[in-house]
């Protein structure tokens, strides 16, 4: 029995920039580390992937994912029973989102992960679409000046930017917020990192998490951060996927941003989200 069930990848760009749909295989499979290869090559090209009709369970998912480096367990957000490595990300009216702001996934660590694939489970029946941005891009596209005062510079990423001590007050709750914010103090990363597949420079400051870059002024690094912020979100930077269920999007963490929209209530979303660890940045 093969280890896909189509044999020949395809991939269509979405635009000029970031993003291709992807077809000719089935995930639930397990991938020979051919077609594994042959996906991360498209990754780091495309820089996020989408597949469509790819009904995983979390063990499917957990698989996939791991065919592309070991997983990371998220120290705040819920997992599916017996699987720690897949997230659920459940909100509506019950659970307001936290993710409609850019940023790049668990950049307070020391090593950020590499790749995310993120699972549609169930969408409302309009709105939650998820846009992603190309750090390559963005930086690309900034003065040469302004990369030049950029590259030597480095910031910090705090845990408790995105998830503050009063969003995790609760008993139960709580306990798992302070375990967490012992085990993940502010850490530093470029602001201008380099790929360590294909050698590009991308930015690596994200509102969720980038708190100051050092070496600044407290009003010198608010002002360049929010220039970098509004820098990344503009539209010929990014991509748009409208979700269906059982899409998968498959992204490089590494050289991108995302938003997701926050505009389907009274209407719920639930995702299943896996993160591949990665590098240190450099």
């Amino acid at each position: 029995m093969p280890d896909v069930a189509l044999p020949v990848l395809t991939a269509t760009p979405l635009g000029p920039t970031i993003g291709a749909r992807v077809g000719g295989i089935d995930l639930a499979r397990p991938l020979t580390a051919e077609t594994a290869a042959e996906l991360a090559a498209l990754l780091v090209r495309h820089q996020v992937l989408f597949f469509e009709n790819q009904p995983l369970t979390p063990a499917q998912q957990r698989a996939f994912a791991a065919g592309f480096g070991p997983l990371h367990v998220h120290p705040v957000y819920p997992s599916v029973p017996d699987f720690p490595e897949i997230m659920v990300l459940d909100t509506g009216p019950h659970n307001p989102t936290d993710n409609d702001v850019w940023h790049t996934d668990v950049t307070f660590v020391e090593a950020p992960p590499a790749i995310v694939a993120l699972s549609a489970k169930k969408v409302p029946p309009s709105g939650g679409d998820t846009v992603w941005s190309s750090a390559f891009a963005a930086y690309e596209a900034l003065s040469e000046p302004l990369r030049r005062l950029l590259e030597p510079l480095h910031a910090v990423h705090d845990f408790t930017r995105s998830f503050p001590e009063w969003r995790h007050d609760k008993p139960g709750i709580r306990e798992r917020w302070l375990e967490a914010r012992a085990k993940n103090p502010a850490r530093t990363h470029p602001v201008v990192r380099t790929h360590p597949v294909n050698g590009r420079k991308a930015l690596f400051v994200n509102e969720n998490f980038t708190a100051a870059i050092l070496g600044l002024s407290p009003r010198e690094s608010d002002g360049i951060l929010r220039i970098l912020f509004d820098h990344v979100a503009r539209p010929e930077f990014t991509v748009r996927w409208q979700w269906k269920p059982d899409d998968l999007a498959l992204w490089d963490n590494r050289s991108t941003q995302h938003y997701a929209v926050n505009d389907y209530l009274p209407h719920s979303r639930l995702m299943h989200r896996a993160t591949v660890l990665g590098d240190r940045p450099v």
